[in-house]
């Protein structure tokens, strides 16, 4: 697929490498080089993901720089920290250019005249940076985006959950020719239907996923499928089915609400309810994870974590739900 007015030409199976930061060099190693040798191109990453940078630079050191495009993002709300990220991402990357560099969920949209945005486009002109994104997961911030018409990319959480709001969003990439970028593709791993996720999205051309890959099992699903890959009628019932458990008021995951003044493990408990039902409950039951849930009695309503939540979730009565039946269920009085 064509990315936008980037005119990248990638794979329509985008490679997001957050959860290989979980993974050891090697076998971070071989998920990379299977990926490029069954011809997934474009790999997302970002300086925040810890290690993630240094394991694709590993991997991709020997191969062509022209035959991968690279796309990390900075955290950064001054030009002394991007510039710092960004010699940083290079490094670890091991390439002098970046494909894609984002703002990654900052605070703010950088406008023409914010100097942030100068140094993102001082980086540009010098060839460190080839074109300009940005990554949020507030629907206000990527429509400010868009309508500033400086970015070339917009990265948002898109997937068979997403309603109105997020089928408008992708038009409108559509129309001003901006390339889209499906983060969470899975639901921020409440999605267990790959299959059902791929077909959803390749629906859109404009859309490109970055699937959150951390084992080869996972990779090859996502290899099997292809432009032949559609919503027949078994995959919509599966979506449907989704819907209706999920719902619209759950925790994706994101972490942004963190961290919690109590701290209390906000992205993990206020899922909690959803984990137990949708994969194996017992690996939920052990000490550890109990003793992470009673942290959530400990929660003071003070409502930080409601006023940084993208999805403006009220997490302080998510975290007494979610505790509540996680106890019901931990001492039999639930059936799962």
């Amino acid at each position: 697929m064509r990315l936008g007015k980037t005119n990248l030409e990638v794979n329509k199976n985008g490679f997001g490498a957050l959860p290989i930061q979980r993974r050891n060099m090697a076998d971070s190693i071989e998920i990379l080089k299977t990926a490029y040798e069954n011809g997934i191109d474009f790999y997302d990453t970002a300086h925040f993901y810890t290690d993630s940078e240094e394991k694709i630079g590993n991997a991709f050191e020997d191969v062509p720089r022209e035959s991968i495009y690279l796309a990390s993002k900075t955290g950064a709300e001054t030009t002394e920290d991007f510039w710092s990220d960004l010699e940083t991402s290079l490094k670890s990357l091991k390439t002098d250019y970046l494909d894609l560099y984002q703002f990654h969920n900052i605070s703010f949209v950088p406008k023409a005249d914010d100097e942030l945005f100068k140094a993102m486009l001082e980086a540009k002109n010098k060839g460190m940076v080839r074109h300009i994104g940005i990554t949020t997961h507030k629907i206000t911030h990527a429509h400010e985006a868009l309508d500033s018409g400086l970015y070339e990319t917009l990265q948002y959480p898109f997937s068979y959950l997403s309603g109105q709001e997020e089928l408008e969003l992708v038009e409108k990439c559509r129309q001003l020719d901006v390339g889209f970028i499906a983060m969470k593709a899975m639901g921020g791993g409440l999605l267990k239907n790959s299959k059902a996720s791929f077909a959803y999205i390749n629906q859109f051309d404009n859309v490109l996923p970055i699937w959150g890959i951390q084992k080869l099992e996972e990779l090859n699903e996502f290899l099997s499928y292809d432009e032949n890959t559609i919503l027949d009628d078994e995959l919509k019932n599966a979506i449907e089915n989704d819907k209706n458990e999920l719902g619209e008021n759950f925790c994706r995951g994101c972490a942004y609400c963190m961290p919690c003044p109590e701290e209390i493990n906000i992205s993990l408990c206020a899922r909690m309810s959803l984990w137990i039902r949708r994969f194996p409950t017992e690996p939920n039951m052990d000490e550890r994870t109990q003793g992470i849930m009673k942290k959530t009695l400990d929660c003071v309503e003070c409502y930080e974590c409601v006023d940084k939540c993208p999805y403006e979730l009220n997490i302080p009565e998510l975290l007494k739900e979610n505790y509540e039946d996680y106890m019901n269920v931990l001492e039999g009085r639930t059936i799962i």
